[in-house]
């Protein structure tokens, strides 16, 4: 790991676990080895994001503009704590976000997430970008910036943890057999304006609807894919891994 920033400090704290209530489990390990994931605000859901990284071999550094805040994270979290405004570039800077896969904006304040969360993708060119919601009615607005959200009325951890993973669907049907799934796969923006039926030629795979702006869809012939969408996956939970890995890379060229 590293050279830590001087005011980046390890807690040893001990915080209380927090409860979110039913959580499923991931797919599996990562496939493509330890990333850097960077996470604005260690309350209940940040704290639990950056220990569920870490547990599984990623590089975490999670911003907090208080740091008692980081207490939470308690005496096992090995990641980074940056005490500082998430959206400030000196402090994202600190918190590596140069080098982040993906970054999570999940504080108290609506504005600052999406504020955060644009900055994380437009300034830095971070990609993989999601963001936690107070209220569902905005929903719509950000989704049209290119921002995934999260609803709090609807949270649990892995809803982020599958939009910010390399790797981390999570099924939302399984058949009796366990053999087949329907899961949420992230598509790598760089298929913006190719149409769906190519990304099914290309990965040998089915999409079984898309979440376009809040509204479920679903897809024919020219239904084309825009920043945005959410795209949920038919397949075999033996060849979930493999999907998974296809749409993080570029299409190919026409």
């Amino acid at each position: 790991m590293s050279t830590r920033p001087e005011f980046a400090t390890r807690q040893l704290y001990d915080g209380p676990a927090p409860v979110l209530g039913w959580v499923y489990r991931l797919s599996g390990p990562c496939q493509y080895g330890a990333v850097h994931f960077v996470i604005m605000g260690c309350g209940r859901v940040g704290s639990t994001l950056a220990k569920s990284l870490s547990r599984r071999g990623h590089d975490v550094a999670i911003i907090d503009a208080e740091p008692s805040a980081f207490r939470r994270l308690g005496s096992s979290f090995e990641g980074m704590t940056v005490t500082g405004i998430g959206f400030d570039r000196d402090t994202l800077k600190a918190a590596r976000i140069d080098e982040a896969y993906a970054f999570a904006a999940v504080s108290s304040g609506d504005n600052s997430n999406i504020l955060a969360a644009r900055v994380a993708r437009e300034t830095f060119g971070v990609e993989h970008v999601a963001a936690r919601i107070y209220d569902p009615g905005r929903a719509m607005v950000y989704q049209r910036l290119g921002i995934p959200t999260v609803a709090t009325v609807r949270w649990t951890a892995d809803q982020m943890l599958q939009l910010i993973l390399p790797q981390g669907s999570v099924p939302a049907l399984t058949d009796p057999s366990g053999r087949v799934v329907v899961a949420q796969v992230p598509l790598a923006r760089s298929w913006v304006g190719r149409r769906i039926t190519e990304v099914e030629s290309v990965t040998g795979s089915r999409i079984a609807f898309l979440t376009r702006l809040g509204d479920g869809l679903i897809p024919g012939a020219d239904t084309v894919f825009q920043d945005g969408d959410q795209v949920h996956v038919v397949a075999a939970n033996d060849d979930l891994g493999r999907i998974e890995k296809a749409y993080d890379q570029p299409p190919p060229p026409h």
